[in-house]
This record gives C-alpha cells, structure tokens and sequence, in this order.
C-alpha cells in the first residue's frame, strides 16, 4: 500500500481576540486623584487640576460635535465620537500600563538599593541621585501623565453621552466569516482560548 500525500488544505486565518479597552480598565491602570496629589506632595511635583482637564476635554469634545452637526448625519456622529473617544480611552490605558510598569521597576530598584552589600546604587557625585531615586521619580512623572491622560479620557466619555444621548462603550468588531458554520466557529474560538 502507498501513502497518498495529506490534502494540503489552506491554514484558517487566525484572528486574535482581543479585548476593547474600557473605561475601568482605564480606572484600575492609572492613578486616581487622591493619589495622584499624594504622589504630587511626595515628590514635590505640580498638583494637576484633574477637574479642569476633565471639563476642558468634555467641553472640547462637544464643540467639536457642534461644529460638525450640519455636515454629519447622526449616526456618522456617532461613529466619529466613538472613535474619537475611544483613541483617548486607549491612550489613556496605554500610559496607564506604562506607569504601573514604571512602578515595578521603581519597586525593584528600591528593594535592592536597600541591601547594604550592594555598592551598585550608592549616590553619586555631589547633586546625582542614586538609580533607584531617579526610577521613583520618573514613576511619578508617568503618575501625573496617565492620571492626566485618564481625566481628558473622562471627559471625553461625558461629552460623549451627552452628544449621543447613550453611554460610551468600546466598539468591538465582530469578526465574520459567511462560510463558516457556527461549530466551526466554535471550535475556533475554544482553541484560541487554549493557546
């Protein structure tokens, strides 16, 4: 008996799944206000006035919608305040991230400048500060820039409901393929789920 050579069928497209950035998940990645002026107060650095950012961003985004109203039918309106919206949600959640990781690093350094047989982070030349202070800080810097960057978020999620008249959630494309059946398409997902 010979071996017939395996059909060579055409590999599925894979589509990774991929979670919208939300609104909480912005919340939990950054700083909120009574931190944010902790942190301000710590480390000697400007208290932002996340009530105005967040004012100023919603007030910005509804001139915008104004300005646009006679050229946009309303669901156009709404597409393009989604968009608009969630590029700030994700810029947010993005700046988010990089803080926390920026907090790790922090946290690392420090634990180790604390071990007295380390000679690594001893301060430097008169006015340098060790490693591990240099990393606090720029922690706090990407505190006040992510707490910033939430609070524009915020406001851009007000306006939003108050344009559309609905609250904002993240679009989420919904990946369609006519010539799959629907155990196909399960067995799909099951098998991205399990890597």
């Amino acid at each position: 008996m010979t071996d017939k050579p395996a059909k060579s069928r055409p590999n599925a497209r894979v589509v990774p799944l991929r979670k919208a950035t939300t609104l909480q998940m912005v919340r939990l990645a950054c700083p909120d206000s009574g931190q944010c002026a902790l942190i301000s107060e710590s480390f000697g650095l400007p208290v932002l006035d996340s009530d105005g950012i967040r004012d100023l961003h919603e007030k910005l985004i509804i001139d915008t919608a104004a300005a646009l109203d006679e050229g946009l039918g309303e669901r156009a309106m709404q597409i393009h305040m989604q968009r608009i919206v969630g590029a700030f949600v994700g810029s947010a959640y993005g700046a988010g991230q990089f803080y926390s990781r920026a907090v790790s690093e922090a946290r690392d350094a420090t634990a180790k400048s604390a071990c007295d047989d380390r000679d690594e982070d001893v301060s430097g030349p008169v006015g340098f500060g060790s490693a591990a202070q240099r990393k606090r800080e720029f922690a706090a810097d990407m505190a006040l820039q992510a707490h910033a960057l939430r609070m524009a978020a915020e406001g851009t999620i007000a306006a939003y409901e108050k344009i559309v008249g609905e609250a904002w959630k993240p679009f989420e494309r919904v990946v369609d393929n006519p010539g799959q059946s629907v155990d196909r398409k399960a067995a799909e997902v099951q098998m991205a789920a399990l890597g």
